[in-house]
């Protein structure tokens, strides 16, 4: 059921992870409320991915508490993802199958009966600009039209929250705008948005609420005016690279001009 704007959709108390001896994430506090786009930020390594999929259930081991929906993930009771849609970072897609059969099929999984899903994907395949390519097999799709398979098997289900992770990568800049908007509609809507990229000025233009992590540490939380204030930067990517401690990007240009132009 959807929650009602500013009611917790999301908790994490204390949250912790590590591989062998290796901390990713070290004692992570935040609350998501219903309706909000959440742009959940870092630098490669900081755990992003490894947040989303421990907020999913996909990885176990973790020290802390995780809520959704009003579920404790930690209980087992996998109910609350049939209110959740996700995209991944990278995924294998079954390129064997049409489009057409895996959104069917993914449709199928999430409880839709298989004439409400035929309609509902051949309608948003539509309005992706894939129905030429729909009842091709998904190995001869390029990498922008599989992204755009992805998204809408996220959506298919009607879900409640929205997990996006890197959900632009491929798409052309038409894509990229539609994806843009429906995120804002789907918001509008009661939906919760959890979208992580590292694309700063998307994430600053539909986000009304940034999240930075650094080393698995949350190291700001607020809408961007926020971030702006308390960094004393104008746009998101130099107040990334302020919190981040990261401000050698111009240096690093410059010398690796000089490398590529020595002769």
């Amino acid at each position: 059921m959807l929650a009602s704007n500013g009611e917790s959709v999301i908790s994490l108390r204390n949250l912790s992870v590590s591989y062998g001896n290796t901390k990713v994430l070290d004692e992570v506090n935040f609350e998501v409320q219903a309706g909000q786009i959440i742009g959940y930020i870092g630098p490669n390594g900081a755990g992003k991915s490894t947040t989303i999929k421990a907020i999913l259930g996909l990885i176990s081991g973790y020290s802390g508490t995780i809520t959704i929906l009003g579920h404790d993930v930690a209980s087992g009771n996998v109910a609350y993802k049939a209110q959740v849609g996700y995209v991944p970072e990278s995924a294998e897609l079954y390129e064997a199958l049409t489009a057409e059969e895996y959104l069917n099929f993914v449709g199928i999984l999430y409880g839709l009966s298989e004439d409400r899903a035929a309609h509902k994907a051949q309608a948003l395949i539509q309005l992706f600009g894939l129905d030429e390519a729909y009842r091709s097999r998904l190995s001869s799709y390029s990498k922008g039209m599989k992204q755009k398979v992805l998204l809408i098997s996220s959506l298919l289900h009607n879900p409640d929250i929205l997990f996006l992770d890197e959900p632009l990568s491929g798409l052309d800049a038409n894509s990229v705008m539609v994806v843009k908007d429906l995120m804002a509609e789907l918001a509008k809507a009661g939906k919760t948005i959890f979208y992580s990229s590292h694309i700063m000025d998307v994430v600053e233009k539909i986000s009304n609420r940034i999240i930075l992590l650094n080393h698995g540490t949350v190291v700001a939380d607020g809408d961007f005016a926020s971030l702006q204030d308390r960094a004393h930067e104008e746009s998101l990517e130099e107040i990334f690279g302020h919190m981040t401690g990261f401000l050698e990007h111009q240096n690093i240009a410059h010398h690796a001009l000089e490398i590529i132009q020595d002769h």
